[in-house]
């Protein structure tokens, strides 16, 4: 009798079969979150990523830059709009754009969201990802980035100086500051960028391109193809027009955004650690060393040991945080979950180094060769930075992560000293 069934097989095997390479569902265990449009999205990202992405990713990482035709690519075959929405697509972007999978709109969810980020994954590192889709623009026909952190101002958003002035007519801002370690700047003509005014509060603009904003590239560790920019603003003028949401209220939105941009960082380590697995495990197979391959020594099966459970567990939470975060109305979530999803995204980054750091041990210099079989190993080891950095330090997120708990437990007592609950 075979292990598993045809049905089994059909509805939960994917992909490698190397031990760990996959997550569960894709392993032969059934999973209560993922169904047939997740599959045929899965599929239809694995089949994208190989075709225009795997064989191209060393030469633009050699390059430190990427090719205008892959984002008109990414755009045409239904990418950017789902990746720009998130977990649930607005209605009024419904039919506009395409969606890769041919997944209906209206059944995006959470999961769907996972799946791109994870195939996007499995080049090894995250500079082609965040160069790619670190602005968007959803038509594909223009570029933009998010234009927040400062020299003085990275965790400490609030101590940004970027200054925005209202001209005297009020038809328009006056801006003057910079901003450093901005994702996809190079590739970008416009910048959503947070400003400080000096009557009070923070207002989000849209600059376009226009006299006074320069850029510059900056050559940073990891994440080298992201195309990580030096933004200066010299007395630009920006229309009234282009403010974002209400003024003096942008970091309320830039805070609210940093929610899912930690998760989708959490989603990046994940596979990063899977593609870690995968190699070292590959590698270790047909590795002999005093007389038998690498997995029959103890040692070794031991590094798998821990580095597939701190793994599997990573996969298990944010599967989890997803389907909360689905049930929730938006303002419940901010609530209940913030601190949650800054924990996770401070516990990949833990996990993923420790991952990484093995993973290099049991390849030895193979790990620290760029291309080759330990190419996705190496490149991932410069990457690790590139994720446990932005999106918040992992101090600021797990102080963050405690007193969010301190605080919903005060607010649910203070309920049920009201008699609320």
């Amino acid at each position: 009798m075979a292990a598993l069934s045809p049905d089994t097989k059909a509805k939960w095997l994917f992909g490698s079969k190397l031990p760990y390479a996959e997550a569960p569902w894709a392993r032969g265990s059934p999973s209560p979150y993922y169904n047939d449009s997740h599959r045929r999205l899965r599929q239809a990202m694995r089949d994208w990523t190989d075709k225009y992405l795997i064989p191209n990713v060393q030469e633009w990482e050699d390059a430190a830059s990427l090719p205008d035709w892959l984002y008109k690519q990414a755009a045409t075959d239904g990418i950017l709009m789902p990746m720009a929405a998130g977990s649930t697509i607005p209605l009024d972007w419904h039919g506009k754009f395409p969606i890769i999978g041919n997944v209906d709109p209206q059944q995006w969810d959470g999961f769907h969201d996972f799946i791109i980020h994870d195939e996007f994954g499995r080049i090894g590192g995250v500079g082609v990802e965040n160069g790619l889709v670190g602005g968007v623009i959803l038509s594909g026909n223009a570029r933009i980035a998010l234009a927040i952190t400062e020299p003085d101002a990275g965790s400490d958003v609030q101590g940004l100086q970027t200054e925005a002035v209202l001209s005297e007519d009020g038809t328009h801002f006056v801006i003057n500051g910079m901003k450093k370690w901005i994702t996809s700047g190079m590739y970008c003509d416009h910048f959503l960028t947070l400003t400080k005014e000096a009557a009070g509060g923070f207002t989000l603009l849209v600059v376009p391109p226009s006299e006074g904003v320069s850029k510059r590239h900056m050559a940073v560790s990891g994440s080298t193809a992201a195309g990580t920019a030096f933004i200066d603003f010299d007395d630009v003028k920006v229309p009234v027009n282009m403010v974002v949401g209400e003024r003096g209220k942008g970091l309320k939105y830039i805070m609210s955004n940093f929610n899912h941009e930690r998760l989708f960082l959490g989603f990046q380590a994940l596979r990063c650690a899977r593609v870690c697995l995968e190699d070292s495990m590959d590698y270790a197979i047909t590795r002999h060393t005093f007389g038998k391959p690498l997995t029959e020594h103890a040692i070794i099966r031991f590094k798998f040991a821990h580095m597939s459970r701190e793994t599997e567990a990573l996969q298990a939470w944010i599967e989890s945080l997803i389907y909360q975060l689905g049930q929730l109305q938006p303002g419940e979530a901010e609530f209940l979950l913030a601190g949650t999803t800054a924990q996770l995204k401070a516990h990949a980054g833990l996990v993923l180094e420790h991952v990484v750091r093995e993973a290099v041990q049991i390849m030895g210099g193979i790990g620290l060769t760029r291309g080759g079989r330990g190419g996705r190993v190496e490149r991932i080891w410069r990457d690790v930075k590139a994720l446990t950095v932005p999106g918040g330090s992992e101090e600021i997120l797990l102080d963050f992560s405690t007193k969010r708990a301190l605080k919903i437990a005060a607010e649910l007592t203070k309920d049920v000293t009201k008699g609320k609950l």
